[in-house]
């Protein structure tokens, strides 16, 4: 290769790297701000008494289960809209489409689920809970249920303002809502300001308010910027494209579908550590929410990889879907490679924000956490990996094998290790982390597998057929 020529590679490459970081960080942040709206949602709980917090922590886990599939869904319109930006920079009535059902796919996933939701109560007694429990979260998901709707628009405006490489405005407002929130079930919790006194409930009407504040203060900002409001996105918001919608469910089901597939094994481990005792199901809580909080850059930047492959995509670019996707993934792996390190050299540091190291009370579980946290800092990598890898894959609409590969390593391998390793050895919690670190690796290294051999399994070279004929239409 030319000097010149390598010069223009690295020229590339460095556009790319600060392309994705403009790109990435404000959605890295606005994933904080979602996180931060349900830890403020869990403090105002433990203010009620350990009995509601136990309460809200059944709903929101069963609500959740079923909300993560409709995110999945729609976040389907950011390749969509991605590929569609990439082939024709400027398109207006083919972008407005997508959105526009982007719309009727979060309608019509939000009513079974409301459906499910209603029935919460009856649900949670069938798996068993203490009948109090289930009725306080039952009451706590009828009202929480109402925010599913506006926030999942929401999140159709804001995949359509991160496919045009816009997401201030969706950080902006997501943190505007986190005190909007707290502010508003704060006062129906413990009726203040002449808010009747709600409880548990009130947490679910905040949510609510919060969700609407979201989607109704980003649809304004669409409506009002110049530059965005040329899209009229809705406009004759009744008129079908079922070519389209067919497309959006084929993509983002199987995003739905893998999504869950990874958030209930977690939410198995919790369920199987419970079973093993509660000072190792305590440090499995406090371990898994530092890696939590750690996955929001790698998951910030998936999305980020999504809407970077998907432009690159669009504009049959093979090379710069190459840059897109790497870049993407070696800043992911980075930052985790620091996390891990944390978690491994200084976890007493990590844990002290949680427990208080000097209580000899804690030392079981400051044990057990240590331990887990160790085994967290080596699926940091294998998790940062499965999340960019996946993101790659879905810039390119790439979803269905991705989601078989997500059901086989995390219920078909992770699992099954993991309960054999806790239940079948002396390992016990730390076979349960085994197990997830297994199936996220497995995952991981099935994802970039298929990433390497795109050029072969022509994910590259030509737009699906069915996304064809759907523009087309």
């Amino acid at each position: 290769m030319s000097a010149k020529n390598e010069n223009l590679e690295r020229a590339a490459w460095i556009s790319e790297l600060r392309a994705t970081l403009a790109l990435g960080w404000p959605l890295v942040l606005t994933n904080v701000a979602q996180n931060a709206l349900m830890t403020s949602d869990v403090i105002l709980m433990g203010w009620l008494g350990s009995g509601a917090l136990a309460a809200g922590a059944l709903g929101t886990n069963l609500y959740f289960a079923f909300l993560i599939f409709g995110i999945g869904l729609v976040n389907a319109t950011s390749p969509l809209i991605a590929e569609e930006l990439g082939r024709k920079r400027h398109s207006v009535r083919e972008v407005r489409r997508t959105v526009r059902q982007g719309f009727w796919a979060a309608i019509t996933v939000a009513i079974p689920i409301w459906i499910i939701s209603w029935n919460g109560e009856f649900l949670l007694l069938a798996m068993g809970q203490e009948p109090a429990l289930a009725k306080d979260a039952g009451d706590y998901m009828r009202a929480l249920q109402w925010s599913l709707l506006p926030f999942l628009l929401y999140l159709v405006l804001r995949s359509f303002l991160a496919a045009l490489e816009r997401p201030g405005w969706p950080l902006l407002i997501g943190i505007v809502a986190v005190p909007v929130n707290l502010g508003a079930a704060y006062c129906f919790m413990f009726g203040k300001f002449g808010m009747p006194h709600l409880g548990l409930i009130g947490a679910g009407v905040g949510t609510v308010i919060s969700s609407v504040f979201m989607f109704l203060a980003l649809a304004l900002v669409i409506s009002l910027d110049r530059k965005l409001r040329r899209y009229f996105l809705f406009g004759r918001f009744w008129r079908s494209d079922w070519p389209r919608y067919k497309t959006l469910w084929k993509i983002g089901a199987p995003i739905g579908l893998t999504l869950a597939f990874e958030v209930t094994i977690f939410n198995a481990a919790a369920l199987l550590m419970g079973l093993i005792g509660p000072s190792e199901l305590a440090a499995h809580a406090i371990a898994l929410q530092i890696a939590s909080f750690c996955f929001m850059v790698p998951f910030g930047l998936s999305q980020a990889a999504t809407v970077r492959v998907g432009l690159a995509y669009g504009a049959k670019d093979a090379p710069g879907v190459t840059r897109a996707g790497w870049t993407a993934f070696a800043l992911a792996v980075s930052f985790m490679v620091v996390t891990a390190s944390l978690m491994w050299f200084a976890p007493h540091l990590l844990l002290s924000a949680f427990l208080d190291l000097s209580d000899p009370k804690n030392l079981p579980v400051i044990g057990f956490a240590v331990s887990f946290l160790v085994m967290a800092a080596i699926f940091q990598l294998a998790d940062a990996a499965q999340a960019v890898g996946a993101g790659m894959l879905r810039g390119l609409q790439d979803t269905r094998v991705p989601m078989v590969y997500a059901a086989f390593g995390y219920w078909g391998v992770g699992l099954p290790l993991g309960v054999i390793l806790a239940f079948g050895t002396s390992l016990r919690g730390i076979g349960i982390w085994i197990g997830l670190a297994t199936g996220l690796a497995v995952v991981a290294s099935l994802m970039l597998w298929r990433w390497l051999r795109r050029d072969r399994l022509g994910l590259v070279t030509a737009v699906p057929r069915d996304v064809q004929e759907a523009f087309a239409s």
